[in-house]
């Protein structure tokens, strides 16, 4: 059970956090209330950054240890954990450099109210990555990949039907309402972060947000050009990394820091959804040196999600 890097107990004790709220809940009448259920939403959502995280590079030297708390992290959002290779280390990483489209790109939903693009975003690319996914898994030589799936579906839904056979009313509102809030965000991340984006670009394919608190719960998942560029790098690396790489390049515009300012600004006050200004170029010419192209970013997504 030896964590690889020793920053990572932040990812435990969000996943701790989350737990422990939605247990609370279920067992604890005195923690049926709305303060306790919006931040075990709140933190569903941060377990399910920590999935990401994981499925880029586990969190324990030992590969059994792993595997279990994919277990874990899969009854956190009632989804098989490891259908994150696939669909995001292999296939959002590179949009759409291998002749097919990603599963979740924000130009799947195509309401003229940007809001309903938000809202509705699960329910577009929900079925596409689910279709995707199990195609993916079919091919041969992923027997190993298709067994840890099913193991982790077991365990989420038998964990969770178990819940819900014991106390339904308690296990639909403070379990499975948590696990589909932060399932369901995990997905919405993909429009805000890349709607309105040229991601036929090197620095401005992705939206990033900086603030400090939002990056300490989602272990720095608001810096997502640098992440997308080098996918192989350590979360707790990626503030470095974005400040001496992707400041001197990337379009200001697109590194916001409050994501709910850039929430209510782009689909409360505004009926359109953004637009990419990939006229505009902001690369520094004192620095010509290429970082991250997305060979190298195919390379580094194939290697990291053979090691989880």
């Amino acid at each position: 059970m030896r964590l690889k890097h020793a920053s990572d107990w932040r990812q435990l004790v969000i996943v701790g956090a989350y737990l422990g709220l939605i247990g609370g809940m279920y067992f604890l009448p005195w923690c049926r209330n709305v303060v306790f259920l919006v931040l075990a939403c709140a933190f569903s959502f941060f377990a399910m950054t920590v999935n990401h995280n994981v499925m880029h590079a586990g969190l324990f030297e030992s590969r059994r240890a792993n595997r279990w708390f994919r277990l874990i992290l899969s009854f956190c959002g009632l989804f098989p954990a490891s259908s994150v290779i696939p669909s995001h280390n292999l296939v959002h990483h590179l949009f759409d450099d291998d002749g097919q489209p990603d599963w979740a790109d924000p130009g799947h939903a195509r309401f003229r109210w940007n809001l309903l693009n938000l809202l509705h975003f699960p329910n577009v690319v929900g079925p596409i990555t689910f279709a995707g996914t199990n195609a993916w898994a079919r091919v041969a030589g992923r027997e190993d990949y298709r067994r840890q799936s099913a193991l982790e579906s077991a365990f989420a839904f038998g964990l969770t039907g178990l819940l819900l056979v014991n106390d339904f009313w308690n296990g639909l509102f403070f379990v499975v309402v948590p696990q589909l809030f932060g399932a369901r965000w995990f997905l919405r991340v993909n429009i805000v972060q890349h709607d309105g984006c040229d991601t036929a670009t090197e620095w401005n394919h992705s939206r990033n947000f900086v603030s400090p608190l939002l990056n300490w719960v989602a272990v720095n998942a608001g810096y997502h050009t640098i992440h997308h560029n080098r996918p192989g790098l350590h979360w707790s690396d990626l503030p470095t990394a974005h400040r001496a790489e992707v400041d001197p390049r990337i379009d200001p515009a697109l590194v916001r820091t409050s994501l709910v300012a850039y929430l209510a600004q782009t689909y409360l006050f505004r009926f359109s959804r953004p637009v990419p200004s990939s006229a505009r170029v902001f690369e520094s010419h004192a620095d010509q040196v290429q970082l991250g192209s997305r060979e190298e970013r195919y390379l580094e997504a194939q290697v990291a999600s053979s090691k989880v």
